[in-house]
């Protein structure tokens, strides 16, 4: 729902109108999943809407027999849950329910859902300020998502190969080299070798500050909460200041130290590392769910954390697009055919940071995550002997309790070693 009057008119009364045109013999009516908005519009202009459990009510009491339910929700959140859980509760009271889909399908990965919603719903600042999206031909459901946001935003498009090898370095960075030409004709600046050396000293600074922060938590117990750590990850590539991060940074990682020197008797905790789909945002609630019940993440091996920040781009080679590719080619992402890097990476960090436990995240409809979660397994569990549990989950709050009970029962074993 939404709150602004001429905004009803314009989109939701125009999605009600063409489903009527389009099906003259059949009602339409409106709900909002919304109950706050519906309380302010109520209260400032005296129209009364109903929510899900009141239209579905009026519907069976109206004797409708066959019923399709249109969410207009652009991605599937928590509101789109609680509309399946009240249609789920009446639908007995209906000879068919029909759900139609919305935006984008639902077995649709959440990250390029949400991606996609925060896009055209204009909900997103950094999107809405931007003049440009550079986007990367990763998994299939990216490509066409990007195809669709070309149609309101100008998107770049870098094609990434799939295999590791000396000529899959070599398209990657001519990739790099067209879009620094695109950039130039874009917004008609000149991208010189040196501004591109200053940004890889300036880039590999703040990844080395990131590291030495990350790296409090080998520390036995571990001075910070793997929450906080997160928070911090993930909010620095949100800042515009950037010549301020590594000091900020640094200063941080000198302040925790210091008062884990005055006060270190904390208690230890089943440490676990986490790997899998980036994490952020809605998909914390694996890391709340950890540590809620007894655990503490020390580790995040997956794009949000160590992956991106473990090695840095080579300042003293001579060709700086090849430094810039061989950097970001070699990640050990799961895209990559085969995927050794990741293995390596994997399994340092469970030595390093004395890891009792794997937490692979796998965002649904992550199907190379998903698939190489098996390998994941295999090597945790038969090279590195320790135990690994796997989350296959969404950005929805449905499924909290469900990850309370796995993450607990996932310690209490830990804890019992």
């Amino acid at each position: 729902g939404t709150s602004f009057n001429d905004s009803r008119v314009a989109d939701i009364k125009g999605i009600e109108d063409a489903i009527q045109e389009a099906n003259p013999d059949w009602s339409v009516r409106r709900a909002f999943t919304a109950q706050i908005i519906i309380n302010h519009v109520q209260a400032r202009d005296n129209e009364f809407i109903d929510n899900m459990d009141q239209a579905l009510e009026r519907a069976a009491q109206n004797g409708v027999k066959n019923l399709v339910v249109q969410p207009t929700h652009l991605m599937h959140g928590a509101e789109y849950d609680e509309l399946m859980e009240s249609v789920e509760a009446y639908q007995d009271k209906f000879e068919t329910v029909k759900i139609a889909e919305s935006v984008l399908p639902k077995n649709v990965c959440p990250l390029i859902k949400s991606s996609y919603g925060f896009a055209i719903s204009d909900r997103c600042p950094y999107f809405h300020f931007s003049d440009l999206v550079v986007g990367e031909t990763t998994c299939d459901g990216k490509k066409k998502m990007y195809e669709m946001m070309a149609e309101f935003k100008d998107v770049f498009i870098m094609e990434l190969p799939n295999i590791q090898s000396r000529k899959g370095l070599e398209l990657w960075r001519e990739e790099i080299i067209r879009l620094k030409d695109y950039l130039e004709e874009k917004f008609q600046v000149v991208i010189t070798e040196e501004d591109i050396k200053r940004a890889i000293r300036l880039e590999n600074r703040r990844r080395k500050a990131l590291k030495r922060l990350y790296e409090v938590m080998k520390l036995e117990p571990t001075p910070v909460m793997g929450m906080e750590l997160l928070n911090v990850l993930y909010g620095s590539k949100y800042r515009l200041d950037t010549e301020r991060i590594p000091e900020d940074l640094d200063h941080l990682t000198d302040q925790i130290l210091e008062e884990y020197r005055i006060n270190p008797n904390r208690k230890s905790r089943p440490r676990i590392l986490v790997t899998g789909c980036p994490i952020g945002g809605d998909s914390n609630k694996v890391v709340r769910a950890v540590e809620d019940n007894g655990g503490v993440v020390v580790a995040f091996e997956n794009c949000t954390g160590a992956k991106v920040i473990d090695k840095l781009v080579d300042e003293d080679n001579p060709d700086v697009y090849e430094a810039i590719a061989r950097k970001y080619f070699y990640i050990g992402c799961a895209i990559m055919t085969p995927n050794d890097n990741r293995i390596e990476l994997l399994g340092r960090m469970i030595d390093e940071f004395h890891v009792d436990g794997v937490v692979e995240m796998i965002l649904s409809g992550c199907h190379s995550v998903h698939m190489e979660s098996i390998s994941v397994r295999n090597f945790v569990n038969e090279e590195k002997h320790i135990p690994y549990i796997d989350v296959v989950t969404d950005y929805s709050p449905g499924d909290v309790g469900q990850l309370n009970t796995r993450m607990s029962a996932f310690i209490e074993m830990l804890e019992a070693r």
